[in-house]
């Protein structure tokens, strides 16, 4: 057993940016991206998109994917996505068998390239219970990251007195979305990624943009008419 699947989690609501998952970029909604791109690798046998939408569902239907209906408790704003995870797992165990390799590819990162994701797959390994995807970060947790408390003060994020300049402190990256992959067993038998081995892909920053909001989304879209990205 072999095979790989891909999985699109794309609920209805979002406060950041209103119908985000529909919301076009490059004259296609941003859920139809990572279903293009999904079709393209060859190693992805099966594409799903989970969702609470009729609206997400009916578009997603028409690029030829399957659709996973989401019950509304799991598509809240504070529902655990690792939830998600577990419910498309078992939906598409029900329907179409055991499967050794799931992905999950966010709506939120149009930028990625076919390389991306070919990396995130093949770093997969018997050592490794989950692959995530981070690009290097410009600032530090122990130079330029600070906290305020409750009484108002500012204090480093973390102060050991070691550090006068960023570059000697510690590689720190920020964490992107462009791919999850992992197995059926590990997500179905834990919690959270941070449970297993978690191994990461570095991805260009130019590359690694996140749309939560308006201005990540008009970034976005000036990124992509200066390169060809997609």
């Amino acid at each position: 057993m072999t095979e790989t699947r891909a999985f699109i989690f794309a609920r209805g609501g979002s406060k950041g940016i209103i119908g985000k998952n529909l919301v076009k970029f490059n004259g296609l909604p941003l859920i139809a991206h990572s279903i293009l791109i999904a079709k393209k690798i060859n190693s992805i046998e099966k594409i799903y998109v989970s969702t609470d939408s009729d609206q997400i569902a009916d578009i997603s239907s028409e690029y030829g994917v399957s659709i996973i209906k989401r019950p509304k408790k799991l598509a809240t704003d504070d529902s655990p996505e690792w939830l998600s995870w577990q419910h498309a797992i078992k939906d598409s165990i029900k329907n179409d068998g055991n499967f050794a390799k799931f992905i999950s590819l966010p709506t939120t990162a149009p930028l990625r390239i076919e390389s991306d994701i070919k990396k995130c797959l093949n770093a997969l390994n018997n050592k490794v219970d989950i692959v995530i995807t981070a690009s290097e970060s410009k600032r530090s947790p122990w130079f330029n990251m600070i906290t305020i408390d409750s009484n108002g003060f500012t204090k480093l994020l973390i102060d050991n007195g070691s550090y006068a300049r960023r570059q000697d402190t510690p590689n720190c990256f920020d964490l992107s979305t462009i791919a999850y992959v992992s197995t059926p067993k590990f997500i179905l038998n834990n919690n959270r990624i941070w449970e297993g081995n978690v191994a990461t892909v570095l991805i260009p920053p130019e590359r690694a943009i996140d749309i939560d909001t308006q201005l990540d989304l008009d970034f976005a879209r000036f990124l992509s008419t200066k390169r060809n990205f997609l």
